[in-house]
């Protein structure tokens, strides 16, 4: 067997995980985090945004092929900010289906993860 099944697509590879996945019709996005840790909730939640246009862009779609949303924030406090940045990104007409919780995230700067499924084109 190959290293890659042709039929999976993994974009953004690093040591441990790929950003993304496309296979059977759909784009799994990793858990995204921001560049800049040391930017507060809105600017990391603004930041992961950008990562996730360019990891779809790069699938063939973009954020209004998004059908789930899994935000992560180390505190829950932060929903408002991380709030007003999705709020500025969001296509009204193209909600995805979104869950946000509070949760331990691996580097305590990190303040938001946000991890997705898309459609793939095709």
């Amino acid at each position: 067997m190959s290293e890659q099944t042709p039929r999976i697509r993994r974009l953004a590879e690093e040591q441990r995980l790929c950003g993304a996945s496309v296979a059977g019709g759909f784009v799994f996005l990793a858990g995204q985090v921001a560049d800049d840790a040391s930017l507060d909730a809105e600017g990391q939640t603004a930041d992961i945004l950008a990562q996730i246009d360019a990891l779809l862009a790069a699938a063939g779609t973009d954020k209004r092929a998004l059908l789930q949303v899994q935000i992560v924030l180390a505190d829950i406090a932060d929903t408002a900010a991380m709030n007003r940045a999705w709020d500025r990104w969001l296509d009204p007409a193209h909600k995805p289906a979104r869950m946000t919780i509070e949760g331990k995230l691996v580097d305590p700067r990190w303040k938001v993860e946000i991890t997705g499924i898309a459609l793939a084109p095709g």
